[in-house]
């Protein structure tokens, strides 16, 4: 089954799915995601994101909580999709 423009063969899940509107940065990653990953795992993305910023109390105006964000953006949706597991028990003590 072939996949309309406004539909691609998501990497991370395998079906073929809406594609984001636009890439959600302006660089190099932006496009191999909006080119590779569907809205549906985008979203689900965003929550993990928003898990791993509450729990381990980043602060993504900061280079470091950046990189890590960007490096689990990398493992998760544009990699093998092993990336950092929220661990509840270090809640807001992770030291960057």
């Amino acid at each position: 089954m072939e996949s309309s423009p406004d539909e691609i063969t998501c990497r991370r899940c395998s079906d073929i799915r809406p594609r984001l509107e636009k890439p959600p940065f302006r660089n190099e990653r932006g496009q191999r995601i909006q080119d590779t990953i569907c809205r549906i795992c985008w979203g689900e993305w965003l929550k993990h994101q928003t898990a791993l910023i509450n729990h381990y109390g980043l602060d993504p105006r900061e280079a470091k909580s950046r990189d890590f964000l960007y490096q689990q953006i990398d493992d998760v949706l544009l990699g093998d999709g092993e990336g950092e597991q929220v661990d509840t028990s270090r809640e807001g003590t992770v030291a960057w």
